[in-house]
């Protein structure tokens, strides 16, 4: 299979090599045609700017695993989009830290189509699961796509609305696009395939992972021209989306609920903050009205640089506790991860059982 640029051999190359990510490539791509990469000796990687790890990485490339999973994405007609593609989305591509790679099944044309996303809790209430619905019906009915996240609950309300529609959903996954996740979803998920488009960052056979949601929430956010919160606490993944959704510059819709609802609590902290209260898809459409297909906000990355992060250089060499972490930088613990799950993104730290440790410079 050839990709718009390069072979997916070698994407799958750069995919697989520990620290080598977008803005190393696209800095590269300055200099050389990026698969002479791999004809290139270690000094002569060296050579380029690459550090001792990355260029150690890419000499070391294992073609057989290469090989493996392009067998995989070939048996199960997986198309597979890389950052450089002109078929990448482009409000994707703005965000800090966008995926290199994305493999689809499906109807990848959605993906440059203009979208919504809903999102709340997988424990919904039968009301709220009926609003999610309507919501993404309608949407769609007003020539939007409806994106969310295949979980049990809002997201897969939210599919059902759409695919009762015109069909336009797409589905972010936690996992390989090849994996039934949850498993009651199976039938919901051969729908979406049908009609709509299932994508993911993770390699095919990827399974569930409870640190593969949090980073699946921010391309829910990052493909969206705004991102709709039906029922969620405070305390929820859908929280997550949505500080991706305020850090992109992206609009946040929150449909308010019962004061004795403990799932209205996180659309009503949202409301006092700012997002705009929605009763009916109008109070969507006036505001998304403005950007066209092929229009785009105006994205800053509001991540620190790396040399300047207080949480980066709190994180030891050694495994740092995220609590040790928190103390030296003198930032809330919940600021602390998220910044941690930025530069876990980055490569530039590394999740381990008792906390962080800080990787390599690059």
């Amino acid at each position: 299979m050839e990709q718009s640029y390069g072979k997916l051999t070698h994407w799958l190359a750069f995919y697989l090599c520990k620290g080598l990510g977008v803005k190393t490539l696209l800095a590269l791509a300055q200099k050389l045609p990026l698969e002479d990469l791999f004809t290139l000796s270690h000094e002569q990687l060296l050579a380029l700017g690459l550090n001792q790890q990355v260029a150690t990485n890419i000499a070391a490339t294992n073609w057989t695993q290469v090989k493996h999973y392009e067998t995989l994405i070939n048996q199960a007609d997986i198309q597979v989009i890389s950052y450089f593609d002109s078929r990448y989305p482009p409000l994707l591509k703005e965000i800090a830290s966008a995926p290199l790679l994305l493999f689809c099944r499906g109807n990848c044309d959605l993906l440059l189509s203009p979208q919504i996303a809903i999102v709340g809790s997988r424990n919904a209430t039968p009301i709220g699961l009926e609003i999610a619905a309507q919501f993404a019906h309608q949407l769609c009915e007003a020539g939007l796509t409806v994106t969310s996240g295949m979980a049990l609950g809002i997201d897969g309300a939210a599919h059902k609305g759409a695919l009762a529609s015109t069909g336009k959903t797409i589905a972010v996954l936690g996992t390989g696009v090849d994996i039934y996740y949850p498993k009651r979803h199976k039938l919901l998920t051969d729908q979406v395939l049908k009609n709509g488009v299932l994508v993911s960052e993770f390699l095919p056979g990827a399974a569930a992972n409870s640190n593969n949601f949090p980073r699946r929430n921010r391309i829910i956010s990052g493909l969206s021209l705004g991102v709709l919160i039906v029922e969620a606490e405070i305390k929820s993944g859908s929280l997550i989306t949505v500080r991706y959704a305020l850090e992109q510059n992206k609009e946040v819709f929150a449909v308010p609920g019962s004061i004795k609802n403990p799932l209205s609590q996180a659309s009503h902290f949202l409301i006092k903050q700012g997002a705009k209260l929605v009763e009916n898809v109008s109070d969507i459409l006036e505001e998304v009205s403005f950007f066209g297909q092929n229009s785009l906000y105006n994205i800053e990355e509001p991540i620190e640089s790396e040399p300047e992060c207080a949480v980066l250089k709190s994180v030891g060499f050694e495994v740092t506790p995220v609590d040790v972490i928190a103390r030296r930088c003198e930032l809330p613990i919940d600021k602390v991860q998220t910044r941690l799950l930025d530069l876990e993104l980055d490569d530039k730290v590394e999740r381990v059982l008792d906390g962080y440790i800080k990787l390599g410079a690059t």
